[in-house]
């Protein structure tokens, strides 16, 4: 659905767009996202889990919170089509992808048997989103640097699956149970990004860009809380950095 969603979006973004300004570039770039996780679910789940292979001495004399937000660090790349209104002003329509999946075990808890009880994480975050972005060199410069702002739409898709204790099975011991957790949806986001172009030809260009992004989720479904409880929100907020190839058409 969110797929189908961003395909119609896109297409109709440059459907809109005058013949003149299609004719413009399309760039391609891949690199890394380091999300913030500044928020409950992920200290929630630095709490409760330890990556897989990655043991918790309990008898450190610090603090261990394993699962931190480095074993968040992913793939993110993506595509963008731009034309530019003026000499120093373009505007681009992005899609770009980022997926991340931890595998990870109870730190404190361990089956009758003493074996592990695993489960993995895993996040899937698709930013389409547009960027006003300011060149101050003369389009055709060898080197060109650019600043840039825009807003996003997010569809995001945050997923626990493998066995997990019931805390609340009743009894002197805690059951352990297979399950499939999921929440997903859209969130409005914000960036601002820069980065540096160079000429390569008369058509290409090679870059390199930084971004960050501003964006939260409460998160619902099987994520739901209960009455009571805080509701889970999701950070995916963070920078990226990527490099890419610029295609002028």
């Amino acid at each position: 659905m969110a797929r189908r969603a961003m395909a119609v979006l896109t297409l109709g973004v440059l459907a809109a767009l005058p013949a003149t300004a299609r004719a413009s570039s399309l760039e391609l770039r891949i690199g890394g996202f380091f999300p913030r996780t500044n928020s409950n679910l992920f200290r929630d789940d630095a709490q409760l889990y330890s990556v897989e292979g990655r043991p918790c001495p309990t008898d450190s004399a610090f603090p261990c919170s394993p699962l931190n937000k480095k074993d968040w660090r992913g793939v993110f790349g993506g595509a963008e089509f731009s034309f530019t209104p003026s000499d120093h002003v373009e505007i681009g329509v992005h899609l770009d992808g980022y997926g991340r999946q931890v595998d990870t075990n109870y730190r404190d808890y361990v089956r009758p048997s003493g074996r592990e009880i695993q489960q993995g994480l895993k996040l899937t975050l698709v930013p389409l989103g547009a960027t006003l972005r300011f060149l101050p060199a003369d389009r055709y410069a060898t080197v060109s640097p650019y600043v840039g702002i825009g807003p996003d739409l997010v569809f995001y898709k945050y997923e626990e699956f493998g066995d997990f204790i019931d805390f609340q099975s009743p009894g002197p011991g805690l059951d352990i149970v297979p399950d499939h957790f999921r929440s997903d949806g859209a969130r409005p986001g914000f960036h601002v990004t820069g980065g540096l172009r160079f000429r390569v030809g008369h058509d290409f260009s090679i870059l390199g860009e930084g971004r960050y992004q501003w964006v939260k989720a409460t998160l619902g479904d099987d994520f739901r809380a209960q009455p009571g409880q805080d509701a889970l929100r999701l950070d995916m907020s963070g920078w990226s950095a990527v490099v890419g190839l610029s295609i002028r058409f």
